[in-house]
């Protein structure tokens, strides 16, 4: 997803429509979720260690570990 799709989805949040904004947020969740792993396993592969990931997303060494362990992450 582009930039412009994103910021579409965070206009969306201020329709007058709850919905539609929910609907929104949602689908911005999903992507920044997809966009996060993504940034990881790039981190990774350059050599970035775990410690340093967690800082860069304020959480504990272990709580990104544990959510990005194993498979492609390594």
């Amino acid at each position: 997803m582009d930039a412009e799709r994103l910021a579409d989805l965070a206009r969306a949040t201020e329709n007058t429509d709850p919905l539609v904004g929910l609907d929104a947020t949602v689908r911005m969740r999903q992507e920044m979720e997809r966009l996060e792993a993504v940034l990881v396993r790039r981190a990774r592969n350059q050599g970035a260690t775990w410690e340093r990931i967690a800082d860069a997303l304020g959480v504990s060494k272990q709580a990104v570990h544990k959510k990005y362990r194993g498979g492609l992450f390594g």
